[in-house]
């Protein structure tokens, strides 16, 4: 492996910046037990605290639930207009209700705003029979699609998060990972997410209208979703995304508590411990898009550097990036950048243009590091006999004059 520095001057000032706690992660300091920061675009997490260690998510788990749903919406297996039955089961259930009526039918764009906006444990099970036959088996699909996923730290046992049966467990990293899936592959239904309000026919003419729980939409400019949940295991939660200047972040806080609020009658706990959460999660995400930044490094076409290539027509290759290549990082980290070409050389030709010839490698202070494929920006073609002879000789005297 070869592995060639090539700094842009872009990159060029190298400052010695110390391994420690730096500003952004002393500003992100925050009470909730399990905590991350993700970039929306790449993937990348910026920040943790215990992101990885399983915990209830309570309501935040209907992702799972509407991720299932939105599938099936995608793929023509069922349609918004479509009408699912609401059965005794769904009717009883307790904790946070869309006011289903038992024995009605529910048009599913209904379900998706009754989940999203109300939170509606009633109408996830609606959801769960509808698609999986029962509750216990639409868990099954749950964990099996989890897994497709790649979210190794979630248990699902029911599709709406209430504590009973218990088992229903999700990592801060999985909350992130799935709300950045539902965010990029189902952009059809992601405006859900963003309503203000929900309003449900309960019959006699009368109607039910609800606010939407996650209180960051109106608190911190550019928020578009997702998913708050609270139970007492739990504590208080959300997973949270918003977009300004074209720059996406996912946040997540659960375990969140306020013993404050113990002395309060139920409904002023629920009012301020939705309002202290969102309060929580607006600052958090206001330090974020502060302290972090995404810098757009190279686009395709654009020079990186040259490999060196064997029996070529030419001696050297020009490098590109198959892809825009852009990396999230802290403010103060950027001065310490380093961009480095590795690749095997040099590269016998022929090389066709686009063949993958190397990696590209991000590095800064506290920054995890990022890397992309580095490809031939031109063809190379073999060389003749003549200087194919030429240039093996020349490499041999090289190697007998110990060069």
């Amino acid at each position: 492996m070869r592995p060639l520095r090539f700094l842009l001057p872009l990159f060029a000032a190298i400052a010695a910046v110390a391994l420690t706690t730096t500003a952004a992660q002393a500003a992100m300091e925050t009470s909730a037990e399990h905590a991350l920061l993700m970039d929306g675009e790449s993937g990348q997490v910026l920040w943790a605290k215990d992101a990885d260690t399983p915990s209830p998510p309570a309501s935040m788990s209907k992702l799972m639930t509407l991720e299932l749903l939105f599938q099936r919406l995608r793929d023509g297996r069922v349609k918004l207009t479509d009408t699912f039955p609401v059965s005794q089961r769904a009717w009883s259930t307790q904790g946070s209700k869309g006011f289903a009526m038992i024995g009605s039918r529910i048009p599913v764009e209904t379900l998706i705003r009754g989940i999203i906006i109300a939170s509606a444990n009633d109408m996830c099970v609606v959801v769960a029979e509808s698609l999986g036959g029962s509750v216990e088996a639409f868990a099954d699909m749950m964990n099996a699609r989890a897994r497709q996923l790649g979210l190794t730290h979630s248990h699902f046992v029911n599709p709406d998060g209430l504590p009973d049966p218990p088992g229903q467990m999700m990592s801060a990293l999985d909350l992130a990972t799935l709300a950045r899936h539902l965010i990029y592959q189902y952009p059809q239904y992601y405006h859900y997410f963003a309503e203000r309000s929900f309003t449900q026919d309960v019959g006699n003419g009368r109607s039910i209208t609800q606010q939407n729980r996650d209180s960051v939409l109106d608190k911190f400019p550019g928020t578009d979703g997702l998913k708050t949940g609270h139970t007492d295991a739990a504590g208080y939660g959300i997973t949270v995304s918003a977009v300004q200047n074209g720059h996406r972040l996912i946040l997540v806080l659960n375990g969140l508590r306020y013993p404050q609020l113990n002395k309060m009658t139920p409904a002023a706990q629920d009012w301020h411990g939705v309002q202290l959460r969102g309060d929580e999660a607006a600052r958090l995400m206001g330090i974020a898009f502060r302290e972090f930044r995404r810098y757009s490094l190279f686009k395709p076409g654009a020079a990186v550097g040259e490999a060196q290539v064997w029996q070529g027509e030419r001696d050297s290759v020009p490098l590109t990036v198959a892809a825009p290549f852009d990396v999230t990082l802290q403010v103060e980290s950027r001065a310490g950048m380093k961009v480095t070409l590795v690749y095997d050389g040099p590269v016998r030709a022929p090389i066709e243009k686009g063949q993958k010839i190397g990696t590209l490698r991000v590095t800064a202070p506290d920054f995890p590091g990022a890397q992309a494929p580095l490809v031939a920006a031109e063809s190379v073609s073999r060389a003749n006999v003549f200087a194919r002879i030429y240039l093996g000789l020349r490499a041999l005297l090289v190697g007998q004059s110990g060069g």
